[in-house]
């Protein structure tokens, strides 16, 4: 990223793509993201940090990303008392990340939104979790809280409240609905109501250990979300993983992929009136998961990928298994993706349903799969190309409709090449050592993972302690940048459609409330 117009001296930063560090100071931090913006970057990750310990008040750090890497923006707050500029004026998405951060932290930004995002009276109001001085106690009494949402007033129109706790079994997501017959005018999320205090529980753990928590961010994604961490912990020790072990890492990642995309064809048939799909799909990701669990030891790969390399090693039986239930898959998805395309009432349901434009999609940040159905071609494994999609020639997919069959498209393409991946990674998996734990972590050494998980873009930030332990862990994940873009989608919908919508997105909760 060209910052140097700005006089910002950059660093070096610990990361597994190319990326810059740079302290800055309050109109240094507008002027950055702005030209980021205008350069066509984008923001990545948003989070806050208690510093006063090393006498340095608090840090805001945003993460952005543009053609060249990721840049690292530092801006120091004195005090408790200070305030950052409001970024959501560039970049949308950080209205809710700006709000978390004071939920947590207790620094405020200079926006007109101050109302909470993570804090739903489960503690008091005056206390702000990942401050170093904060004491969880479990004698505090669950509080009330009034949301003010926002409301569209008019002749006919009214309100529609979803959840958040809902008919299925799903996470709880609260959805307000303003509507004129069945016709959506708008809709606004409250999220939160899964927050575990993942952050604050990173601090009690060592560096080494870290990964188990890290792959639970969120469960879909856990091969995305231990592998970043790993990245980091091996950029603190200095270490490198065992060319199989990454390997084996990216094999695990791209099952890991197929698996997530099987379910949600499955379900969007499902969503569209098509209950034969689902019942295709969910059978072949039960036996894929199967697979899994007999190669791996796990049914979705968990704990799997260790700092320094991955736990389980693939025998020749395993991998000739992998193998066959590849072509097996092939065969069977092409079928049922000819019965999808040419489903005359999938495709009414499909088409220009829940549509975000590029236009539209550049401007709010959409990110990973549902960007690249809209026509912005991001994607990490081509982009910043690690090993070993390095040696791979990953495809990038795009398409260009934006709308729910744009997203079913994308998901049919990336299974198709995900499995292509698969099977290019077992026949040329090299042999050797599948770990080299990493030790001897400095103190306060910084570094940040990015992996391409199947949703997008998944980052961990992580700061090293004393004695190997973790001073902070930030994990994003994209569901940050795109749940508000799912307000977009679904207006002037009908709201028969939203299911169809939200499914098509497939946006984490659990990832999101950390």
């Amino acid at each position: 990223m060209n910052v140097s117009p700005l006089g910002i001296a950059t660093a070096p930063l610990a990361c597994n793509v190319p990326a810059q560090r740079c302290p800055v100071s309050s109109g240094q931090l507008i002027t950055a993201c702005r030209l980021a913006w205008e350069q066509g970057g984008q923001l990545v990750a948003l989070w806050g940090s208690d510093e006063r310990d090393r006498e340095r008040g608090f840090c805001l750090r945003v993460l952005l990303k543009d053609s060249d890497g990721l840049t690292l923006l530092e801006h120091t707050l004195p005090d408790g008392g200070a305030r950052y500029p409001d970024l959501s004026a560039i970049f949308p998405a950080a209205n809710r990340m700006q709000r978390a951060v004071f939920d947590l932290v207790g620094v405020q930004c200079d926006a007109d939104d101050q109302r909470p995002w993570a804090w739903q009276a489960a503690w008091p109001i005056d206390q702000f979790p990942l401050r170093r001085d904060f004491v969880a106690s479990p004698k505090w009494e669950p509080g009330e809280e009034d949301y003010p949402f926002v409301r569209v007033a008019g002749d006919g129109v009214h309100e529609i409240a979803v959840g958040p706790v809902h008919a299925g079994i799903i996470e709880p997501g609260h959805f307000r609905f303003q509507v004129v017959g069945e016709k959506v005018l708008r809709l606004e999320e409250r999220l939160g109501y899964a927050h575990k205090g993942i952050e604050k529980r990173f601090e009690a753990l060592p560096l080494a250990e870290g990964y188990r928590l890290a792959g639970r961010v969120s469960g879909d994604s856990t091969v995305a979300y231990a592998w970043a961490y790993a990245q980091a912990v091996e950029a603190i020790a200095a270490v490198a993983a065992p060319p199989r072990a990454v390997w084996l890492r990216a094999l695990c990642l791209e099952r890991e992929r197929v698996a997530n995309h099987l379910g949600d064809l499955g379900y969007l048939g499902n969503d569209g009136g098509f209950a034969f799909g689902l019942a295709q799909f969910s059978r072949l990701k039960e036996d894929l998961l199967r697979v899994n669990a007999k190669a791996f030891g796990h049914r979705l790969l968990m704990d799997v990928v260790i700092p320094g390399g991955v736990a389980h090693d693939l025998d020749a039986e395993a991998a000739a298994a992998l193998r066959a239930q590849g072509a097996s898959l092939v065969r069977e998805i092409r079928v049922l993706r000819d019965i999808y395309d040419e489903h005359a009432g999938l495709q009414d349901r499909f088409r220009q349903c829940g549509q975000v434009t590029v236009e539209l999609a550049a401007k709010l940040g959409l990110t990973g799969f549902a960007a690249r159905a809209s026509a912005l071609a991001d994607d990490l494994r081509c982009d910043f190309s690690m090993p070993p999609y390095d040696a791979l020639a990953v495809r990038k997919i795009t398409q260009t409709s934006g709308d729910v069959a744009a997203r079913v498209a994308m998901r049919f393409d990336e299974t198709f090449e995900s499995l292509r991946l698969i099977e290019a990674l077992l026949q040329a998996m090299p042999s050797g050592e599948i770990a080299a734990p990493p030790s001897g972590f400095p103190t306060f050494a910084f570094a940040i993972g990015a992996v391409e998980g199947w949703r997008g873009p998944v980052i961990v930030a992580l700061e090293s302690g004393p004695d190997g332990t973790i001073r902070r862990c930030h994990p994003h994940d994209p569901s940050w940048q795109n749940w508000p873009v799912l307000e977009h989608a679904v207006i002037g919908n009908i709201v028969p459609d939203f299911p169809l919508i939200n499914k098509s997105f497939n946006l984490s909760y659990s990832g999101h409330d950390l």
